[in-house]
């Protein structure tokens, strides 16, 4: 028997999610975010329920190949564009749509030869400050664009770093709608500037409503702005389950100890239940004692430090517990009851991107 503990893709909170995007911006075009490998979901995975997305939008060449290997023929786009100028091969001969943030990526456009005009994607550095042009320089970069045979249509970006939240205690995007649009005004090319947090909070904007929008933490039923609000008000649904079984069942007298550097002491006698989960397969080492899990679907929380293979959990809230009981470490319990992930990385510090990608390699993942 394999050690029992798994993972599970839903594809139907996938649909689900990007129905929600939709819904949110009736009137636009959604990508669908799969760079690191879907969120940690797997492309192949997640594709069933993705595929409804208008474009899939992510970072690397070989994601791009598998999903032309998924046979979707519809519009991808490199997040960041290319790395080097014979990547533009790759897009001439995949039909890749691709970001142009920087002089560079120009020059290498100008020297490609090719059949087929590209798409490209030019981005505006509007307040971010990682990639992109800053707002006095871009109308030259489009001026340039414009002017090259190697490119077709021209299309305008932009990234807001504060969409989950305010700013200096002002409202996170204006500061940089404000630059984007004084500096794209007149400018021809469809726009794309909500990203997840954007798209749930800010498009009662008419200024952030674009022509294309893109889902990436909330198609995996992330919360962009979590703990302000939860999945239960986003009517997002989790993608993700990990799950897993109790090992062990040991009874701790008070002063009595468990795991590495004794970091839980009981102060009462007390029933500790061992988990078939740890660092190695993903889950966070710095979550302390009290992290939530549920057992059989009962909510209790973690003791003590997480090792390579192994959690303590608190059996108190759970007399009936045994050997081989289930242990939900986020996502969707028995019984209708459910843990969010996001909630679990605010306990360890993190946030649920991190866990989602952070999955590791030995632990088995099906499709629910």
């Amino acid at each position: 028997m394999p050690r029992p503990i798994e993972a599970l893709i839903h594809t139907d909170a996938l649909a689900h999610n990007l129905l929600r995007a939709r819904e949110c911006a009736p009137d636009a075009r959604v990508w669908a975010v799969v760079k690191a490998n879907a969120y940690g979901h797997g492309i192949e995975r997640a594709y069933a329920g993705l595929r409804g997305a208008d474009g899939f939008a992510l970072l690397d060449l070989n994601e791009a190949e598998r999903l032309r290997a998924l046979d979707w023929r519809g519009p991808i786009l490199l997040l960041e564009g290319v790395f080097e100028p014979r990547d533009l091969e790759l897009c001439s001969r995949l039909n890749l749509w691709h970001v142009v943030h920087c002089e560079q990526q120009i020059d290498w456009l100008a020297a490609h030869k090719t059949h087929q005009p590209h798409r490209v994607f030019l981005k505006m550095n509007s307040g971010m400050n990682r990639l992109g042009f800053r707002p006095s320089a871009f109308r030259t970069a489009w001026a340039r664009l414009n002017a090259l045979p190697q490119v077709d249509e021209i299309a305008l970006v932009t990234h807001f770093s504060d969409a989950d939240a305010d700013r200096f205690g002002a409202n996170g995007i204006e500061h940089q709608v404000q630059v984007f649009h004084e500096a794209t005004q007149d400018l021809p090319g469809e726009r794309s500037l909500a990203n997840s947090a954007a798209t749930l909070r800010h498009l009662a904007d008419a200024r952030v409503r674009s022509d294309w929008v893109r889902a990436g933490i909330m198609s995996y039923g992330g919360v962009p702005d979590y703990p302000e609000h939860d999945g239960v008000h986003w009517n997002l649904r989790p993608a993700m389950t990990l799950r897993s079984r109790l090992l062990a069942v040991q009874s701790l007298a008070p002063g009595e100890s468990v795991g590495y550097g004794s970091a839980f002491v009981a102060e009462r006698p007390q029933r500790i239940g061992i988990v078939a989960c740890g660092y190695a397969d993903g889950y966070p080492r710095h979550a302390g004692s009290g992290t939530p899990v549920l057992v059989d679907g009962v909510r209790t929380a973690t003791v003590g430090r997480v090792s390579m293979d192994m959690i303590a959990v608190d059996l108190t809230p759970v007399p009936a517990a045994q050997m081989g009981s289930e242990v939900t470490l986020w996502g969707e319990g028995p019984r209708g009851t459910r843990l969010p992930i996001d909630e679990v990385a605010r306990a360890a510090g993190t946030i649920g991107y991190e866990l989602m990608c952070a999955l590791a390699q030995r632990v088995p993942v099906s499709v629910a």
